[in-house]
């Protein structure tokens, strides 16, 4: 062995890939299927309860428990063999039993799970099946058999794995509570390749029930989405008209996208789920191999006229809440445009009004430095008097001719002074 150290994850990632395996069983021979969801939050579900719930009914036959963490088990339960699977929103018990009842699809049949232990189930039955397998009559008998068994206008019946079984099912709900699956298998066949057909009808069952959830959901959201969807066209058209102010056009968008990203949040995880619950149902049917069984609809023709309808519906709706979330994100890219524009068009009217303050400020300006020229000059006039005035009296210049003669160039002097101080200040 190579001296290097393994991935704490490398033996428990491989050994997923062998987990499930498929059960060993002989015709004739019947299984009672039961699949139990908790109806709020199963993926979050306490997954102790579910181990317990199994410990309880392995107990009552002595049988080995689990191994801790386990997310399937397969053991003997008296003379049955029990398969238990957990699954992300679900648990699966299966149990097969040699031979098949007198009856065919006896309600008694479901008695191997006990009454009391039912009751005390950590969830709802999600699920019910009872699976018959024969070995394979003749055509006419099979026919015969489908006739008696089975609602004619639900039937589904085809050929699988290159006509090594023919497998049928109205995937009806009868009077005992329980859906009806019969699989009739050729004498070539062989144990495992039975046990992979009854596996793969089980899983068909349970993801379509599983699936559907999602058309209920999307049903439940559809008149919150209309009233949504009519709020949301209002407030675009009063958008466009400019009838309601900006702020409560902002609130209205708010509230809705509100609505929006919590109906999303609410319904993400079951839409998803629902996609690939669909995923699963296509695929185990495509594995099947189908062929046509006496021009009788086939599984896979059964699923598109019933069951593809309502997955299509529920992604129409989840296509729609993306498409109204786009709507808001478009409407608030709207709304801020409009705000933009009328905020610039403030500005605008703002900047007008500076100039005009502006223009107004620059006249009083320029008059008040003509009145200031003139008070400077009336006071530079006297004390210029007061200088000269002993000169001009000698000279014989009176005073009147003296202040006439000096009062035009201090004015002169003062302007000039006034303007390049205004013209420094400028700079």
């Amino acid at each position: 062995m190579p001296a290097i150290e393994d991935h704490p994850l490398r033996y428990a990632l491989a050994n997923e890939l062998h987990a499930r395996p498929f059960p060993e069983l002989s015709a004739p021979c019947h299984a009672v299927f039961l699949a139990i969801k908790q109806p709020q939050d199963a993926a979050m579900r306490n997954r102790d309860l579910d181990r317990a719930h199994l410990i309880e009914l392995l107990d009552r036959y002595g049988a080995p428990h689990p191994s801790p963490g386990a997310t399937h088990f397969s053991g003997q339960i008296g003379k049955h063999t029990l398969k238990w699977e957990s699954h992300t929103e679900f648990v699966t018990f299966t149990i097969f039993v040699d031979g098949t009842a007198a009856r065919p699809f006896d309600p008694d049949s479901f008695d191997v799970f006990p009454e009391d232990w039912l009751k005390k189930a950590p969830g709802m039955r999600m699920g019910s099946s009872l699976i018959r397998v024969e070995e394979r009559p003749s055509k006419e008998e099979i026919k015969t058999k489908l006739e008696s068994w089975f609602v004619p206008e639900s039937l589904a019946v085809s050929q699988v794995l290159d006509d090594s079984a023919v497998i049928a099912g109205d995937f009806r709900i009868d009077a005992g509570g329980h859906s009806r699956f019969a699989i009739f298998v050729g004498d070539d066949i062989g144990k495992r390749r039975v046990g992979r057909i009854l596996q793969r009808v089980t899983e068909i069952e349970t993801y379509k029930t599983v699936s559907m959830l999602g058309l209920a959901r999307a049903r439940t959201i559809g008149g919150q989405l209309n009233e949504i969807d009519d709020r949301l066209s209002d407030m675009v058209g009063s958008m466009s008209s400019n009838a309601a102010p900006a702020e409560d056009t902002l609130t209205a968008l708010l509230e809705i996208s509100a609505d929006l990203e919590n109906l999303m949040a609410q319904s993400s995880f079951r839409f998803g789920a629902t996609r690939a619950y669909e995923a699963l149902v296509t695929q185990r049917i495509e594995v099947l191999r189908e062929e046509r069984f006496d021009g009788r609809q086939t599984f896979a023709e059964f699923m598109m006229r019933r069951f593809d309808p309502a997955m299509r519906t529920v992604k129409a709706t989840e296509r729609r809440m993306q498409q109204m979330a786009d709507r808001a994100t478009r409407a608030a890219e709207l709304l801020r445009t409009r705000v933009d524009v009328e905020r610039q068009t403030q500005n605008q009217a703002l900047l007008e009004s500076m100039d005009r303050r502006a223009a107004l400020q620059l006249r009083l300006q320029k008059t008040v430095e003509g009145l200031s020229v003139v008070a400077i000059s009336y006071y530079a006039v006297n004390l210029a008097i007061y200088l000269i005035g002993p000169l001009a009296y000698t000279a014989g210049v009176s005073k009147t001719v003296l202040t006439a003669a000096v009062t035009p160039l201090v004015v002169l002097g003062v302007w000039f002074l006034v303007r390049r101080i205004r013209e420094g200040m400028e700079k």
